[in-house]
């Protein structure tokens, strides 16, 4: 991907705008033809060669990429974007969140504005319902409170009223990075009671969406906007929530991306606790109490990662182990491409290597091809 190339970036614009098209094929797309720009040069034949294209598909798709106006809304939005100083991500490119990226239906385009790193080492989705009691107000700070000790984090939500908007406030006032996800475009922010919240967050946070200017703010973009919280985060933290609130959806999306998911119970009689026991009976979610009870799931505690490396000190590692074990000293959630990158290992060393040490209890592979130290 040519990150820097306004003419590439203008075609993935256009090509995540391209009617029906969506982002399984959009996708499937770049990956045969390697850019956008080569995608909008193919032929009908070059589209129908493609592996899981048929003809009519092919077709469908080669109208898709001709309909009139596409590139000139392509060009609106990018004179919008580089006005307001957003910054595109590509799914191929270096700055998109890479645990998204492994989840299938990844958006191939995002828009992003802000300062913090999507890519850095801790991130927990707090979610929750837009009506929330003082218990939830409760749980939610002292959790928020008690992240900061953590090196390398930040916390993702969706900036709704309620839970998400706690969150993120605290957040701003602690100085810890947040990301609010958003249902609709930079051009606006849903509710209008956040806008001074949303700039707040933008100086040490940011905003991320998948949607263009002018989208209309509608229930059916709400999904869409959690799969991304729950795609781009380690661990879903529901810390309040009925049994039909939408914060049950991103929890099960982030089951479906293999990814932890934690709440916090309640009294059987109270409906704002019915979606997080619900989520804890049906083994979803690990029932926590604390953001102790979170660090420990996760295995984020310090101590607990000194002593994986003592204890591999203890064994007799062969060289390509040792090498891993190096390499993953004083790291958390390494891809494995990285791995593969940075070690030298070959890549059915490097598979093996890593099922040993699994084996050993020296290294934890963790969804989206992430390996930590134990």
């Amino acid at each position: 991907m040519q990150e820097n190339n306004p003419d590439e970036i203008l075609h993935q614009i256009a090509l995540s705008l391209a009617p029906g098209l969506g982002n399984k094929y959009a996708r499937m797309l770049l990956t045969a033809m390697g850019s956008a720009t080569q995608v909008f040069k193919s032929t009908y034949k070059e589209l129908k060669q493609i592996e899981g294209i048929t003809d009519g598909k092919a077709k469908t798709l080669k109208e898709a990429l001709r309909t009139e106006g596409l590139m000139a809304m392509a060009a609106e939005e990018m004179n919008f974007i580089e006005n307001e100083g957003i910054e595109v991500l590509t799914i191929d490119g270096e700055n998109y969140p890479t645990r998204l990226r492994n989840c299938a239906d990844a958006p191939v385009l995002l828009y992003y504005k802000g300062t913090a790193n999507l890519n850095t080492q801790k991130i927990v989705a707090v979610i929750g319902t837009r009506k929330n009691t003082d218990y939830g107000t409760r749980l939610c700070e002292e959790l928020i409170i008690d992240l900061q000790t953590q090196e390398g984090i930040m916390v993702v939500s969706g900036l709704a009223m309620g839970i998400d908007a706690i969150a993120h406030k605290k957040c701003v006032s602690l100085g810890i990075p947040t990301v609010g996800v958003l249902g609709h475009g930079l051009d606006k922010i849903y509710p209008p009671q956040h806008k001074g919240l949303a700039k707040e967050m933008i100086k040490n946070g940011g905003l991320l969406t998948e949607f263009t200017q002018h989208t209309i703010t509608k229930p059916e973009n709400f999904p869409a906007r959690n799969r991304i919280v729950a795609g781009m985060c380690d661990v879903t933290v529901v810390v309040e929530s009925d049994i039909k609130g939408g914060a049950l959806i991103t929890a099960r999306m982030a089951n479906s991306y293999n990814r932890d998911v934690a709440a916090y119970p309640g009294r059987t009689t109270d409906a704002k606790s019915s979606g997080c026991n619900e989520l804890i009976r049906t083994n979803i979610a690990g029932m926590i109490t604390c953001c102790d009870d979170l660090l420990e799931m996760m295995n984020w505690k310090t101590d607990k990662k000194k002593q994986t490396v003592q204890r591999s000190l203890l064994l007799a590692l062969t060289t390509e182990e040792q090498v891993l074990v190096d390499y993953l000293n004083g790291k958390d959630a390494v891809h494995a491409d990285e791995l593969l990158h940075n070690t030298g290992l070959q890549s059915n060393m490097l598979a093996a290597t890593l099922l040993q040490l699994e084996m050993q209890g020296v290294v934890k592979s963790l969804p989206g091809k992430l390996y930590r130290l134990h």
